[in-house]
């Protein structure tokens, strides 16, 4: 054989070595990548095959999967419509899944290594086992007041959320976001179809797909008092002690002074903390707020969850819908040192501080829980498709301890004042002991002032039931009121509902 001959085989047996290690590295390495790649079409067709399990929530399924008898033989469908869309998210077939439709993705459509006894019967007998099921935490009934009460509000509302928790265990008994959407139409087997709808709910200036409950920070305004009272009660402060208050009050250094919201509100020189929770006190808090320090204001609002940057609501453990992180803000000058006036209005929920409604539900829920905040959760079950149990969120998890069970005890009293002596009347139940704490914040120049409600219910006995946030967006006047009303309602359904957690 002559040289160029033996050249040319060597080029081409280096050739053939080339692609004999690219065949090997990608069904080594990439075969997966390729096999789920959203432009396999095989993909698609081979994951339709099998149902998908359901999302069931009190024994209602609230997420099924319909056999079309299409290429794409199983569609997904959501008979709640709206009141459930921002739970379960949807399951499309060419956009992102969202909610817990993709936080249990893979037990739903049974590819989950839980479910690979399911799989190995299939290869047995030829079958298709259909997916796992997931079932919530949610009360049926407290969902649909919830969504009702938000969406037919009294002050003409149209954003806003409700999340309610059970203090003991941390199991979310509702979550609405206002507005909500309709995921059908997203899950529509024609893609341009569903592409329209999708691209009219994200060009919405209202931001229906937002779900506000978990992902949205606003102002709380003094609904934040709870939080700077309990820095209050570990550093010598009483519920009977007398805090400096009045109708006005000018921080040092600034010029613009702190009023409350009406000429009756504390206009005493002093009052007692307690009363300063219940009446609102904006002149009394900003003066305490000052008094304490930034340093303590801060601490204690991380103390209740402020500044968490991880945490998620769908298993106990790991994994789930992620939450925006509640800031406090800067309270500084520029040299930084504390800037007064802005410690003062920090301390009545304004200025930089932020706080997502789940925040809310969590502060009073260590109020009625003894101090004691558990991890938030929407699993509850996980059911393989013959309805045996998978997992089972036995076992509630404590998140931290932000207060004692003695200055929880006192934030517990002043909160019930608030409900029957105060701003949260409307929230009040019959035959249980309601405690809560309205906040109204400024929006901003020339915009209606948001209004919150955080709150809870315990039985007679004192045993904590629901513990509850409800904020209404730019809601104006009454908005405080409206969302205490809301909230008592939504409470009232979870007492109601024997199978609401």
């Amino acid at each position: 054989m002559n040289a160029p001959l033996r050249r040319v085989g060597v080029v081409v047996m280096i050739l053939f070595g080339l692609l004999f290690a690219n065949l090997n590295w990608i069904q080594a390495y990439k075969a997966d990548e390729y096999r789920t790649s959203d432009y396999n079409g095989r993909v698609q067709v081979d994951e339709y095959k099998r149902k998908r399990g359901n999302i069931e929530v009190g024994g209602t399924a609230v997420a099924i999967s319909k056999d079309t008898g299409g290429k794409l033989r199983f569609q997904r469908t959501y008979p709640g419509g709206e009141t459930y869309a921002h739970v379960l998210g949807y399951k499309p077939v060419n956009l992102a899944d969202i909610g817990i439709e993709e936080v249990e993705n893979e037990f739903l459509a049974g590819t989950s290594d839980q479910l690979i006894g399911d799989r190995v019967k299939d290869m047995f007998t030829g079958n298709e086992t259909g997916g796992g099921n997931v079932l919530l935490t949610l009360s049926k009934r407290a969902q649909e007041t919830a969504y009702k009460q938000l969406q037919n509000n009294q002050v003409g509302a149209t954003r806003g959320a409700a999340i309610a928790i059970n203090p003991r265990t941390g199991a979310v008994q509702a979550l609405v976001s206002m507005p909500s959407f309709d995921p059908n139409p997203l899950t529509d087997h024609d893609t341009v179809a569903a592409g329209k709808a999708y691209d009219k709910l994200n060009k919405d200036p209202d931001h229906p797909l937002a779900n506000r409950a978990l992902s949205e920070t606003l102002p709380p305004g003094s609904t934040f008092k709870i939080v700077v009272a309990a820095a209050a009660l570990e550093n010598g402060v009483g519920k009977g002690t007398q805090i400096p208050a009045g109708s006005s009050w000018t921080p040092p250094t600034a010029g613009a002074p702190i009023k409350n919201a009406a000429a009756s509100i504390c206009p005493e020189s002093q009052v007692t903390l307690m009363n300063a929770v219940t009446e609102s006190c904006n002149t009394g808090f900003a003066q305490l707020g000052v008094r304490l320090g930034a340093d303590k204001v801060k601490d204690k609002a991380q103390q209740f969850g402020f500044e968490q940057d991880d945490l998620t609501v769908g298993h106990l453990g790991k994994g789930g819908l992620p939450v925006a992180a509640s800031r406090t803000g800067d309270m500084q000058n520029p040299d930084g040192s504390t800037d007064p006036a802005a410690l003062a209005q920090s301390s009545i929920g304004q200025n930089n501080v932020r706080m997502t409604p789940l925040q809310g539900a969590l502060i009073a829920a260590s109020v009625a829980n003894g101090g004691s905040q558990m991890r938030p959760y929407l699993v509850q079950q996980l059911l393989g498709p013959d309805r045996t149990t998978v997992y089972d969120a036995a076992k509630p998890r404590e998140l931290r301890r932000p207060v004692s069970g003695q200055v929880a005890a006192d934030l517990r009293d002043m909160m019930v004042s608030v409900v029957r002596n105060g701003t949260g009347r409307k929230a009040a139940i019959d035959g249980y002991i309601v405690g809560g704490k309205t906040g109204t914040a400024e929006s901003g120049p020339g915009t209606p002032d948001h209004g919150w409600f955080i709150g809870f219910a315990l039985d007679k006995n004192g045993t904590p039931i629901s513990a509850v946030c409800v904020e209404l967006e730019r809601a104006g006047s009454g908005g405080s009121a409206e969302a205490a009303r809301i909230a008592g309602r939504i409470m009232a359904q979870v007492i109601a509902d024997s199978g609401g957690r």
